[in-house]
């Protein structure tokens, strides 16, 4: 299993690429502002699946893409 810390870096390389500031991105998922800066930045180390799964479908990938 991959570490937590490349999950925020994936999430984050993934919503530039589809030019989202992390307030856009927030409202677009419909997780919380804070709980994204956080799992973008390792504080959160491991998110729960409801999470990973909005952040998913928000950005067009599947969870396992977010974890790779």
């Amino acid at each position: 299993m991959t570490k937590g810390k490349d999950i925020g870096k994936n999430i984050k390389k993934l919503r530039n690429k589809l030019g989202l500031s992390q307030e856009e991105f927030a409202k677009k998922s419909g997780v919380k502002y804070t709980t994204l800066t956080k799992i973008e930045s390792s504080v959160i180390k491991k998110p729960s699946v409801m999470v990973m799964a909005q952040i998913a479908k928000a950005l067009g990938v599947s969870i396992e893409d977010l974890i790779k």
